[in-house]
């Protein structure tokens, strides 16, 4: 099994980007291969150009080499794992660029057959506001629509998840509690 984890943290020191190490550690002691796409660290421009924005007359379009290269890694990659923290009721300005970049027609969408039907997917954010504010202003299930509902299930990934990690900024007992449980979150063995 090979896993793709992918962090959208600015600062490797972030919780987000424990988390991501976390899950990184029980992967690999579970024998998983395991494939970390810091975007940050590895400098992806979200920033959509003429180069890979969608030709709807062309679904096989040859995007720039850049986005060729992620579409490699998110192809490879059995589970994919996208860490990342909910800012503004959302994903980072970067994630969002990922996926309008990167999960593009012709290769994560338009065709009769996905490619990555089959592969398991679970989003991840971290969320500095309460479990209760974000049910209150139903911020929880339009984040769940727009990630696994409007991205996954959109790009043939059936089992697909989002796990939010409420209250990051409750202090260290939380996050120390957070750490500890965030493996739950992943289970490897392949569901039948």
């Amino acid at each position: 099994m090979k896993a793709l984890v992918v962090v959208a943290h600015p600062r490797t020191d972030s919780l987000t980007s424990r988390v991501a190490a976390k899950l990184v550690d029980h992967l690999t002691a579970q024998d998983v291969a395991v494939d970390l796409l810091d975007l940050h660290a590895e400098g992806f421009d979200p920033r959509m150009t003429v180069e890979d924005e969608p030709d709807w007359a062309d679904r096989d379009k040859v995007y720039s080499a850049p986005v060729r290269e992620h579409m490699a890694r998110i192809e490879a990659a059995d589970l994919l794992l996208v860490v990342f923290p909910v800012w503004w009721f959302g994903p980072p300005a970067i994630l969002k660029g990922w996926i309008d970049r990167v999960w593009n027609y012709g290769f994560a969408y338009g065709r009769g057959r996905p490619r990555l039907a089959g592969k398991r997917m679970r989003w991840i954010g971290l969320a500095g506001e309460t479990r209760e504010t974000f049910a209150e202003r139903g911020m929880d299930d339009v984040l769940d629509r727009q990630l696994r509902v409007g991205v996954s299930h959109y790009c043939g990934i059936a089992d697909a998840s989002l796990a939010l990690l409420y209250g990051t900024l409750a202090g260290d007992d939380h996050v120390r509690g957070l750490l500890r449980d965030v493996t739950g979150l992943v289970d490897v063995a392949q569901r039948s």
